[in-house]
């Protein structure tokens, strides 16, 4: 990862934006201390990518289902 002060990123910024987008990761600091960071952006993902994220969780934990009485059985041996 590559670190540049805060004026140098103002200076560069558009520069910095295109490394940004081949996949580099840009820490910017500020008197010395890291404070941002400049990654490329994710792809937003679709309704249906989301739903078919909760469907697949949702289908992973089918049949892990305890009782409360169980988990505090479960719990005092």
């Amino acid at each position: 990862m590559r670190t540049v002060g805060l004026s140098e990123a103002r200076q560069k910024l558009s520069h910095l934006v295109d490394r940004a987008d081949q996949g580099e990761r840009i820490g910017i600091a500020r008197r010395g201390k890291l404070v941002a960071f400049i990654v490329a952006a994710r792809p937003a993902r679709s309704l249906a990518q989301i739903f078919n994220g909760i469907e697949r969780i949702r289908k992973s934990a089918k049949g892990h289902s305890a009782s409360a009485k169980d988990l505090i059985k479960h719990g005092r041996s």
